[in-house]
């Protein structure tokens, strides 16, 4: 099997029929193969996605005129050359004559290989001239969608180009020490005696970066609950809503239970209810929570139709990690480039609307809501918050005092690498009346 078809067919699959590359990446052909081409595959995968834009751009002026709808596979296995030759160290020849064998073996194109040949050998003698070009194209340059770029100016025109670098980079691996187990330090030696190197995050207590990311499943503990893996920006949701012994806790976008765990992890005898909408990723909750030897009710419903699944009992502390464009964690799941549509935008901020006016019925009076979101677009973020505190004058937007990310009027906003951390937007709010337990 020519590994390179394998992965120009992942590719694909996310770019022409709107697939997850992390699902395509889990499919049975490319769990199929060995450890090491696993790797490759996925290496690849994840380079010609987060650089989808300026290989567009490279192979505008490589083609004399594009490629056939029905020709998109041929096309897909070009970006899989070009990235070899533009980011690999595969040698140039290795990458040409690899590529071009997986061209040749296309059923019913038997141009494909001589196509595959002419374009890659092509990019080499003009290698310099062609980057160059590129370079001076701000998309070329970013290799961020127009629409996407647009809102990024508008809404940070001090930042645009550091958000888009650091959401271009590769992310380190961010542990969560179980607070329940071990002290940081603690796991942070135990690292050290198993030859990983380790460091302490400056803004989330429980937070190890690796210097060099390894396998989940070699981390030592991590079968026993010792550790998790979560970006230090997500850690901060259980520390901000500061849970006590005893409160009822809801968790209305529970999946896959990252925060539901970690503010167990904070309070094991919490009364926590964690929801999602899908019972399929409400079982990774599920599956977090067996493994850290933690308890909570789950459901799997819509938590803004609380009419199906509320007891009329108000809760003291919600967690609403809304749905959100994701556009802060793209240097993770760099498909986001493609796959996010600028009309998305106005339906997430109408979701993330309705769950905000579902939810604050049930927070209980004196209760507090912290509502999150992984994206750096203030039409999910700040401008939601105005909209919401002025039609409910008894939400009180509470200051988060902290030494991360930067304060707003409403909520505060982590950029894309700010600190090391993924782009988060948090927002404090307490609902007027007598005191929560």
């Amino acid at each position: 099997m020519n590994i390179r078809a394998v992965a120009a067919d992942a590719l694909f699959q996310v770019v022409y029929q709107g697939d997850s590359l992390t699902a395509v990446l889990q499919a049975p052909r490319v769990a199929a193969l060995p450890v090491r081409d696993q790797a490759w595959v996925h290496n690849l995968c994840f380079g010609c996605v987060r650089w989808h834009v300026r290989l567009t751009v490279v192979l505008e002026r490589l083609l004399s005129r594009p490629l056939k709808r029905s020709d998109r596979d041929v096309e897909c296995l070009l970006r899989t050359g070009l990235y070899q030759l533009m980011y690999q160290r595969t040698p140039d020849h290795a990458a040409v004559n690899e590529t071009v064998d997986a061209a040749r073996r296309m059923k019913k194109k038997p141009w494909a290989g001589g196509l595959v040949n002419g374009v890659l050998r092509s990019f080499i003698r003009q290698r310099e001239t062609v980057l160059q070009q590129v370079e001076r194209s701000e998309t070329g340059r970013y290799a961020f969608p127009r629409w996407l770029a647009r809102h990024l100016k508008q809404d940070w025109p001090g930042h645009w180009r550091a958000i888009m670098e650091a959401s271009n980079a590769h992310p380190p691996l961010v542990l969560r020490v179980n607070r329940q187990v071990m002290a940081t330090t603690a796991y942070q030696a135990r690292l050290q005696a198993e030859g990983i190197e380790a460091v302490l995050q400056a803004h989330a207590p429980e937070a190890l970066v690796l210097a060099q990311a390894v396998a989940v499943e070699t981390l030592p503990g991590f079968d026993e609950g010792q550790v998790s893996v979560q970006d230090a920006a997500a850690q901060l949701a259980a520390r901000l809503l500061a849970c006590e012994p005893g409160q009822r806790v809801l968790d209305a976008c529970a999946a896959p239970g990252g925060k539901t765990c970690h503010l167990l992890e904070h309070n094991p005898d919490l009364h926590l209810l964690a929801l999602d909408s899908s019972a399929a990723r409400l079982e990774q909750v599920r599956d977090n929570l067996g493994r850290l030897k933690l308890q909570a009710l789950c459901k799997a419903v819509d938590a803004s139709a609380p009419e199906t699944w509320w007891d009329g009992q108000g809760f003291d502390r919600i967690l609403l990690d809304a749905p959100c464009s994701a556009t802060g964690v793209i240097r993770r799941h760099p498909d986001i480039k493609v796959l996010r549509r600028e009309t998305d935008i106005a339906a997430l901020v109408r979701e993330q609307a309705r769950l905000l006016e579902a939810l604050w019925r049930v927070l209980s009076p004196g209760g507090r809501l912290l509502y999150v979101t992984c994206s750096v677009l203030q039409a999910e973020n700040e401008h939601q918050l105005q909209a919401f505190t002025a039609a409910h004058p008894e939400a009180e937007v509470l200051t988060i005092q902290a030494t991360w990310g930067m304060a707003l009027t409403f909520g505060r906003q982590i950029l894309s690498g700010d600190a090391g951390m993924d782009g988060f937007y948090y927002a404090l709010l307490e609902k007027a009346g007598q005191e929560s337990r």
